[in-house]
């Protein structure tokens, strides 16, 4: 199942998407508090209302996506060097190798980053001369929980995302953290829906793509995370409630600007597509402010 948050008669709207068309969920009775996905992780569709929606379900090609967790309950949190080959990345740029890391990175992103596919990525040349990149699978978390061991993980798993982890890298650099480059407004975009679990067996097979502009930037498959899935989860939640809608950020591949030899960052009017297989395409056109 596919549920997705859009602009609805000047407000938002949780929304049933089955291939073309879309429902909005707040058509239905009682259902007027589902604003974006965030009510339907607590309180399920039941199957009449599946049902109901099916039948006003339309094809819409003005549809406005927007993040499918308006305010997720914390920041995004993110993963850094999850990928064995994006070490070589940093290695590049700076002339200073990169461990493999022991343990999970974490670092968070503010959730007023968040836009949908389709909307900018806005460039503030005076705020940051190297806007880069970062495609990642996201996981949406279903229910409350804690000290999760690995084999249960997936019981608390809601669904699965798109992410972009768009980073000032100067920024970055300059704070010696990555909190201030990663959180800017527009530099979360997310989408542009929430494909279920039960309809992704297995997240640790999905191929990730980004182009710009069309070309190829990078290009992998979750099978070669560092830390898989149950590790990272059983690792948050270890000494972290983690709640219904939170958003966990799984890390990047190789090919982001930085890493490139000349490196090729993002400018005004660049299309960046982030693929992820059996989830969709999310996508967004830089703009510059």
């Amino acid at each position: 199942m596919n549920l997705a948050t859009i602009a609805w008669k000047e407000s938002s709207s949780a929304a049933l998407v089955l291939g073309d068309r879309i429902a909005a969920v707040r058509q239905l009775p009682g259902r007027d508090d589902a604003r974006d996905v965030l009510p339907l992780i607590v309180h399920p569709l039941t199957q009449q209302e599946l049902d109901q929606l099916s039948g006003l379900a339309k094809a819409d090609p003005q549809v406005r996506w927007l993040p499918p967790i308006l305010c997720p309950p914390k920041n995004v949190l993110c993963v850094g060097r999850n990928y064995a080959e994006h070490l070589k990345d940093p290695e590049r740029a700076y002339g200073k190798a990169v461990e493999v890391p022991e343990y999970p990175i974490w670092f968070t992103k503010a959730a007023t980053s968040l836009i949908g596919s389709g909307a900018s990525i806005l460039y503030d040349p005076s705020f940051t001369e190297k806007l880069d990149y970062e495609a990642e699978l996201a996981i949406v978390i279903g229910k409350n929980c804690k000290r999760v061991a690995r084999e249960k993980v997936y019981d608390y798993v809601f669904g699965y995302t798109i992410f972009n982890d768009v980073s000032a890298r100067d920024v970055q650099r300059k704070h010696n953290q990555w909190f201030k480059g990663k959180s800017v407004d527009t530099y979360g975009p997310c989408g542009p829906w929430v494909v279920t679990r039960d309809a992704i067996p297995n997240p640790q097979q999905l191929e990730i793509r980004l182009t710009v502009n069309g070309e190829q930037r990078q290009q992998d498959n979750t099978r070669n995370m560092i830390f898989d899935i149950p590790t990272l989860i059983s690792d948050i939640s270890a000494g972290m409630t983690l709640e219904p809608g939170d958003i966990i950020a799984t890390g990047t591949p190789t090919g982001v600007a930085l890493g490139m030899t000349p490196q090729r960052f993002l400018n005004d009017g660049d299309e960046v597509a982030v693929e992820i297989e059996k989830i969709g395409r999310l996508v967004n056109r830089v703009k510059k402010i």
